[in-house]
């Protein structure tokens, strides 16, 4: 269940693209605001973002919030 009074969690319940150039060949990539790695669609290889700190590492809703399969992957790759 989303909880739509918070804030904090719009852009995560709500993901927009956006561009990101390929470190290895300089191709502009689409990445959604929710992801933190994606394939050049170019040259092939992987490249990855940081993503920003957000709700998800301080809320003690924000898996209800999200929902536990977003919560989670999120989380893993905020860690790495």
């Amino acid at each position: 269940m989303l909880k739509e009074g918070c804030p904090g969690s719009k852009e995560i319940r709500n993901p927009f693209p956006e561009e990101l150039a390929c470190f290895w060949c300089g191709t502009s990539n689409e990445i959604w605001s929710d992801e933190t790695e994606t394939v050049c669609k170019k040259c092939g290889k992987t490249i990855s973002r940081d993503m920003a700190a957000n709700c998800l590492l301080w809320c003690p809703a924000a898996k209800e919030c999200v929902g536990v399969e977003k919560y989670e992957r999120l989380i893993k790759t905020m860690k790495k």
